[in-house]
């Protein structure tokens, strides 16, 4: 039965991972996509091709993340502890944390 859904496309790590990504990416940074695809036994190269789709709107993803939680810069070392430690958590790259709050635009390489 298995084999038959996977042979209509119908049952795909493919398929999964592009609508997990869809789902979660205006919640967390790849980082922690990456990291909940492999929990959930998603073959590495399916999660390195699907990240990679999404690789150059990562620094804007994370700065609506940043936005819906904060509105301002910090001010304090301890606000940006603060605001780091969030970010961190839902898995946003620390060069991508330092530049948002730096408050610096980002030139993508």
């Amino acid at each position: 039965m298995l084999s038959e859904l996977e042979k209509n496309s119908w049952l795909s790590d493919k398929r999964f991972t592009e609508q997990f990504i869809y789902s979660k990416k205006n919640k967390f940074g790849i980082k922690k996509i990456a990291y909940e695809l492999k929990l959930k036994g998603v073959d590495d190269q399916i999660i390195s091709h699907a990240i990679d789709s999404i690789r150059s709107e990562e620094f804007l993803l994370a700065q609506e993340i940043w936005k819906k939680k904060f509105k301002d810069l910090p001010n304090s070392n301890e606000e940006k502890a603060k605001q780091t430690r969030f970010l961190q958590g839902r898995g946003i790259d620390p060069f991508i944390i330092q530049k948002i709050l730096s408050g610096k635009s980002f030139e993508y390489i």
